[in-house]
């Protein structure tokens, strides 16, 4: 988990995004991971939808997606996840490392 003051920031800035990346019948696949690490890449901070239809349930789903991009859940809000990962050369919510 984000600290809560990155927390707070990262949540009122996904409060205007639209998913982009969905969980469907088939769960946490490759194909949605691939999707999931193209857009984590490109904005950085990502909403995820769970479908109902998922094998597995939110918090499941929400854990399986952080860890297998290397990113931080910053946020489950009914079956929506606000996943975020650091961009390594251009961050928006973090200062970059000095090095």
């Amino acid at each position: 988990m984000p600290s809560t003051k990155l927390r707070k920031a990262l949540r009122a800035a996904g409060h205007h995004l639209s998913p982009v990346v969905q969980v469907g019948k088939d769960g946490v696949s490759e194909a949605v991971l691939r999707q999931l690490d193209a857009q984590l890449a490109a904005h950085e901070l990502v909403k995820v939808k769970v479908g109902t239809e998922s094998p597995e349930d939110r918090f499941e789903a929400a854990e399986r997606l952080g860890e297998a991009a290397g990113a931080q859940v910053a946020q489950i809000l009914g079956r929506t996840v606000l996943v975020y990962r650091k961009h390594p050369e251009k961050p928006r919510f973090e200062p970059r490392d000095a090095g």
